[in-house]
């Protein structure tokens, strides 16, 4: 089956839902070899994948997730996950993940869905280890964390075990240079199945059709954004802008966006808006696990003043309009900055580390 539907791609013929269904019982079967695995994805990526292909991915994905036992209370208010795809390959800081505590901070129950480094050399993991939160809880407890302290970070091997049966076939295809449909499902498979969310997208054109996707899986309230980088022309260079996955303090943002009460819409942000210090990509650039929790420390503790900490208000004010704790993206800009300067951030990052699950 798995070969007649690469053959199928490769005549760039789409798959319909239950020849998506069909593939993904293929992949998460240990007895195909990886390569055979490879070539689908491989074939599926140069088709170029659908908005109904990549929904009907992630909904069977993550319907083979475990689910994190959530209490009424939590979950009949609004979680709000935010995450980026990843593949920038521009080696920011940890900017999401910053984001995701100070939104917690703000009162906003947030479950972060991430994973160790693959493109970066920190991840979602790495850095909030590197803080001391605990990152390698069981369903139940990070269940317990969401309801009782606001934040909890599903670590995906924990709650997609089906994955490691595709590792090897992810791995081919990152040695061959050739990313697949799971560069853009990682944010769409949070098992705990947030109502809100802030996605990173590494290309503007991918803005909108992640966000149909995220709109089609049942999400309330949703933006997929990416920002431009600008970048001077150097010699050997072609001086074409970069985009980070994330709302950039560098040049403009594409932004895709739906709400209940509100249509589906795409726009550009202009950074004018909002009060920015000049900055450049190095000024946003991060490191090892150690580096990056150095600095997201200074950022929530008010210690760090300049552009990161700008690149983490821009993106905590998307994140707590996106969440209905602010209503705009400035007022959640100002917001996210009066939780740092009053102490909170660093408060809850305090608490999380000294919580006991």
């Amino acid at each position: 089956m798995l070969a007649e539907l690469t053959a199928q791609l490769a005549q760039r013929r789409d798959l319909a839902p239950e020849q998506v269904s069909a593939a993904v019982e293929a992949l998460v079967n240990e007895s195909i070899p990886a390569g055979a695995k490879a070539d689908f994805l491989t074939a599926l990526a140069q088709k170029g994948e659908t908005v109904e292909e990549i929904s009907t991915f992630a909904r069977l994905l993550r319907d083979k997730s475990v689910a994190p036992p959530l209490d009424a209370a939590t979950r009949a208010g609004e979680i709000l996950d935010v995450c980026g795809t990843g593949g920038d390959r521009l080696n920011t800081f940890n900017i999401s993940t910053t984001v995701a505590l100070v939104a917690a901070a703000a009162g906003v129950k947030v479950a972060k869905h991430g994973n160790r480094a693959v493109t970066s050399q920190s991840g979602s993991a790495d850095v909030l280890e590197a803080l001391g939160i605990p990152v390698d809880l069981t369903p139940e407890q990070a269940a317990r964390s969401l309801g009782e302290h606001g934040f909890a970070f599903f670590f995906a091997p924990k709650f997609h075990p089906a994955f490691k049966h595709i590792a090897p076939a992810r791995k081919l295809c990152a040695e061959r240079g050739q990313r697949t449909i799971f560069n853009f499902l990682g944010p769409l498979l949070n098992p705990a199945r947030p109502t809100a969310q802030l996605v990173g997208a590494p290309r503007p054109q991918l803005c909108e059709p992640l966000a149909k996707v995220l709109q089609s899986l049942g999400i309330r309230r949703g933006m997929v954004v990416c920002g431009e980088v600008e970048r001077k022309k150097e010699k050997g260079e072609s001086g074409e802008a970069a985009h980070l996955d994330e709302l950039s303090t560098l040049g403009p943002g594409t932004i895709a966006e739906f709400y209940q009460d509100r249509g589906f819409s795409v726009s550009t942000l202009s950074p004018e808006n909002f009060p920015l210090q000049p900055a450049t990509l190095a000024d946003l650039v991060g490191g090892d696990r150690a580096a990056n929790a150095a600095i997201v420390r200074a950022i929530l503790a008010g210690a760090d003043r300049g552009p990161k900490r700008d690149a983490v208000l821009l993106n905590a004010g998307a994140a707590l309009f996106v969440a209905g704790a602010a209503r705009s993206m400035m007022e959640g800009w100002e917001r996210a900055a009066a939780v740092i300067d009053s102490g909170a951030a660093r408060a809850k990052l305090d608490a999380l580390a000294a919580a006991r699950v």
